[in-house]
């Protein structure tokens, strides 16, 4: 169970440090992450998600991370940052594989305004890889 802890533990370290070479190491060779803002777009593997991760972490400011919730294979880190001047909340469900890595990342953004922002700050940044784009709306 220390394991799965420390990867979790690890994981928001990295986000707030912007490391994203750190955060890689956290995530299951097979990690995804269903996204929030389009509800059908899923990214896979370490490349994609190194580029998602690279943008979406990138753009926030002032993130800090409250105490982790859950034990076992279901984890939720619930951040707050700021994107663009207004503050943004994520409830991020965290799914564990076997060996404590992040196999499945499931954010939950508020409030609504803030999600916005950010979508619209995202949006353009993701276009210059349209082969993420691609790949994350296969089924």
């Amino acid at each position: 169970m220390t394991a799965t802890t420390d990867s979790v533990t690890a994981f928001c370290a990295a986000t707030r440090a912007n490391d994203i070479d750190q955060l890689m190491t956290t995530l299951a060779p097979d990690a995804e992450l269903v996204s929030p803002l389009s509800g059908r777009m899923v990214f896979r593997g370490h490349d994609d998600l190194r580029a998602l991760l690279t943008t979406v972490y990138g753009g926030l400011k002032e993130l800090t991370w409250q105490p982790v919730i859950g034990e076992g294979a279901t984890r939720v880190a619930v951040s707050d940052g700021r994107v663009a001047g207004t503050t943004i909340t994520d409830a991020l469900v965290l799914e564990l594989d076997d060996h404590g890595q992040i196999r499945r990342l499931r954010p939950h953004l508020r409030p609504w305004p803030a999600t916005t922002v950010f979508a619209l700050a995202l949006g353009p940044k993701l276009v210059r890889n349209p082969g993420v784009l691609r790949r994350a709306l296969r089924r």
